[in-house]
């Protein structure tokens, strides 16, 4: 294979249509949920089940970082993305409420290696000083596939109908496996990779973070206090993800008024503003930085700062035009992206190599509680 210039920067891409494509799958049934309920007589409380289900399979982040380090990440990947888009299309087949919670707990869990293994890949490929753009980067995927969810699924919807939404996009996650299978290496294996983009990496990597090629337990990691500064600020903003990725057609639909067609041209928003926010957060950092702060010490200005701004969805029931509501959204969006992007990143740099792939799936299990809270 001919070699490739700034070859990291190709597989984060790659990593990010992955990301893309993982959060179109979770994305669909939002959408799909006004149509539900009408069709299959779904109530808003059994929807909040389903995804409470849904968030308890993202729970299991740990058992997926396990599985990752048995086998590795190119064929783990790889196995748990061939299972969402299989798990996406079998939404199809689904007639009741129950059917659908069991559906969403199995893709959940296969979901959940979306983080765990992106910044594996970015720890591996890319040198301390680029991994913050480079996880801006691929977190971008994040939001890009909720964004792409409300006009691409609805309109599968009015021209077809919603089983068709969720097998059209369980075939596209089955092309991005092949994609990944043909293209992804690490960077020691990658036969494209140049000598000098290879040394450039290592070059990059913190000494004292290198593997002691131990496999640590949670009881080691969680005696960490670095562990509980990035478990403890997940705790407390993914609900605002939760209700963004999972609520926001039906709360369009069953409070703003809003039919399928316009919640196809609006509730995007938010996710686009949370691409912006993925990228804000790695130039508030570099911002910080330039004037002297400490790489960790920038980290924890910009997740403040994504913080205090989320604080704004609190007026979201207190406006009366539905588009102001649609602002705070995508303020809550921005800001949210731009707190976890540079929470997620500090796991590779506080944690040894070993240590920081567990690191970012334990938090994992605060998912639970970001869907419970979002129910209310």
């Amino acid at each position: 294979m001919a070699s490739f210039k700034s070859l990291r920067w190709w597989m984060v891409g790659l990593l990010t249509l992955g990301t893309i494509l993982n959060y179109l799958t979770r994305s669909t049934l939002a959408v799909a949920a006004p149509t539900l309920q009408t069709e299959l007589g779904i109530t808003e409380e059994q929807y909040g089940w389903i995804t409470s289900v849904f968030q308890f399979g993202i729970m299991l982040q740990p058992i997926v970082g396990y599985v990752l380090d048995s086998i590795g990440l190119k064929i783990g990947l790889a196995l748990f993305a061939t299972a969402w888009a299989v798990l996406t299309m079998s939404h199809a087949l689904a007639g009741s409420w129950l059917a659908f919670a069991g559906l969403r707990g199995l893709l959940g869990f296969a979901e959940g290696t979306t983080h765990t293994a992106g910044m594996k890949t970015v720890a591996e490929w890319f040198p301390a000083k680029e991994r913050g753009m480079a996880s801006g980067v691929y977190n971008i995927g994040a939001s890009l596939g909720s964004m792409l969810g409300p006009p691409l699924v609805g309109a599968a919807i009015l021209l077809s109908s919603w089983r068709v939404a969720f097998v059209i996009v369980g075939l596209m996650a089955l092309v991005w496996v092949f994609l990944w299978l043909r293209f992804y290496y690490s960077p020691d294996k990658h036969p494209s990779v140049t000598q000098a983009e290879r040394d450039y990496i290592a070059a990059g990597q913190e000494q004292h973070l290198s593997s002691d090629g131990s496999r640590p337990s949670i009881w080691k990691l969680a005696s960490q206090r670095n562990f509980w500064g990035i478990a403890l600020p997940r705790f407390l903003a993914d609900p605002t993800w939760g209700t963004l990725s999972f609520w926001i057609p039906l709360y369009l639909f069953n409070v703003r008024g809003f039919d399928l067609k316009q919640i196809a041209l609006f509730a995007w928003l938010p996710f686009l503003a949370a691409d912006l926010g993925a990228l804000s957060g790695p130039v508030i950092v570099l911002w910080l930085q330039k004037r002297g702060i400490s790489l960790i010490n920038a980290r924890r200005g910009a997740f403040t700062i994504g913080a205090a701004m989320m604080t704004c969805m609190i007026f979201v029931g207190h406006v009366d035009s539905p588009y102001a509501a649609i602002a705070l959204l995508s303020l809550g969006g921005f800001a949210h992206q731009t707190l976890s992007v540079t929470v997620i990143t500090m796991s590779s740099d506080l944690f040894r190599r070993n240590e920081s792939q567990r690191c970012r799936a334990w938090p994992g299990l605060w998912a639970i509680w970001a869907c419970w809270s979002s129910r209310y």
